[in-house]
């Protein structure tokens, strides 16, 4: 019974951290023609999925090691905890930053040499999908470490 539980509970903390992910991954894709979004949507949610199954199987040696000193800066101790935070809150806060720049000024900054494409090729807008994709599973990840016991449970779930 208590594995039952807390697949459930971890399952239902999936599900409301994963809506700020599909908000984020869902005005990238956007950018995207609409005949290459069914590909890039399966392709998101395989990569995902394998993305936090990793994540999960390596989280124990982040359990480990994540609060060790890397370095001293400005008197404080830097950790690979906290690394990861500041990169991956930067890296949000710079796709917020350019998707607000886009809604707002739209095509008028484009010049006429420009492709009119919304985004980029298919290539780079996978690859703005898994980083952002990445950070949030982090969020997830730990999460679910916090509340389960045995890997399996956590992946299942």
């Amino acid at each position: 019974m208590e594995l039952f539980i807390s697949i459930l509970s971890i399952s239902l903390m999936e599900i409301a951290l994963a809506v700020d992910n599909v908000i984020f991954v869902s005005i990238i894709m956007g950018k995207l023609p609409e005949e290459q979004k069914p590909l890039a949507r399966r392709i998101w949610m395989i990569g995902g999925i394998s993305i936090r199954m990793l994540l999960l199987l390596g989280v124990g040696w982040l359990v480990q090691n994540g609060n060790a000193t890397l370095f001293n800066f400005l008197g404080g101790d830097i950790t690979l905890k906290s690394l990861i935070m500041l990169f991956g809150g930067l890296f949000l806060m710079y796709k917020t930053v350019g998707e607000i720049h886009d809604k707002l000024e739209g095509d008028e900054h484009l010049t006429e040499n420009q492709d009119n494409k919304k985004g980029g090729t298919f290539a780079s807008i996978m690859v703005q999908i898994f980083l952002v994709d990445l950070v949030f599973s982090l969020d997830s990840i730990i999460a679910a470490v916090g509340m389960g016991r045995e890997t399996w449970v956590m992946i299942t779930a």
